[in-house]
C-alpha cells in the first residue's frame, strides 16, 4: 500500500489540483491513504471529496512530513508538495517501480510556465541531479518505508530537509522516473528567475560547506 504525504500551509489555491491528480490514479497506484500534514494554515486545508486525512501540527516542512510519515501505514511513502501535479502516466510508473524495485525514486522537474526561462531552469535541474544526485522536494519522493526508516526519515530542519534526506538515502539507492512533476512557477515569476536561481544555489552551497540550517533559513527569507 502507498501512503501519500502532502505538507501544506495556506495552500488551498493549489491543493485541490494536486488531490484531483492523485484521485485519478489512486486505484492504479495503490494509494491507501492521503495525509495532508498542515502547519498552521489560516483556514483548514480543502480536502472535501478527496478522502484525505488532515493532520495538524507545527509549521515547517521537515516537521510536517515527519509527522505525516509517522502517521502513515503504507509500505511505501510518496511525499509531494501541495503545488505539484504529477504528469500523465504517473500512476502506472509508480506501481511498476514499487513492484520491481526497493530503491527510492523522484520525478522529472517541470514548471507550469511555457516560457524559455522555465525550460532553462528545468535543464539546470537535470544537470544538478546528474552531477550531485540532489533532487529537491518539488520533484516528489517515492520511498519504501523500510528505506525511509533506515535513512532516518525527515529531520526537523527549518530548510533543506529534502536535500538532507536524499543525501542520506544516497545516489546508489535513488532512481529517476520519466514522468514529470509539474510545479507552480509562481515564486520564480514573482521573485525573478535569475534571482531565485542564484538564491537557491547559494543556499545549496552554504549547506554543502556546513552552514547551519537556521542561518540558511535567515538568508533565504
Amino acid at each position: 500500500m502507498l501512503s501519500v504525504v502532502i505538507p501544506t500551509r495556506n495552500a488551498n489555491a493549489s491543493l485541490p489540483r494536486t488531490l484531483a491528480c492523485l484521485a485519478e490514479g489512486r486505484v492504479e497506484a495503490g494509494i491507501g491513504e492521503i495525509i495532508v500534514a498542515d502547519g498552521g494554515s489560516v483556514t483548514s486545508p480543502e480536502v472535501s471529496g478527496f478522502d484525505a486525512i488532515v493532520l495538524r501540527g507545527p509549521s515547517g516542512r521537515g516537521v510536517q512530513m515527519a509527522a505525516g510519515a509517522d502517521a502513515a501505514t503504507g509500505d511505501w511513502l510518496l511525499f509531494l508538495h501541495a503545488d505539484t501535479v504529477l504528469g500523465k502516466g504517473w500512476a502506472r510508473s509508480v506501481a511498476t517501480h514499487m513492484a520491481h524495485s526497493s530503491k527510492a525514486a523522484v520525478f522529472r522537474f517541470e514548471l507550469d510556465d511555457p516560457g524559455s526561462k522555465a525550460r532553462m531552469l528545468e535543464k539546470l535541474v537535470v544537470l544538478r541531479c546528474w552531477l550531485f544526485a540532489m533532487p529537491y522536494g518539488d520533484q516528489g519522493l517515492l520511498v519504501p518505508r523500510s528505506l525511509y526508516d533506515e535513512a532516518g526519515g525527515f529531520r526537523p530542519l527549518p530548510l533543506m530537509e529534502d536535500v538532507d534526506l536524499v543525501r542520506r538515502i544516497g545516489r546508489s539507492r535513488l532512481v529517476y522516473l520519466d514522468v514529470p512533476a509539474v510545479t507552480s512557477a509562481e515564486r520564480y515569476v514573482r521573485d525573478g528567475y535569475f534571482a531565485r536561481i542564484i538564491r537557491n544555489l547559494t543556499c545549496l552551497a552554504m549547506w554543502s560547506v556546513g552552514v547551519s540550517p537556521e542561518r540558511i533559513r535567515r538568508f533565504y527569507k
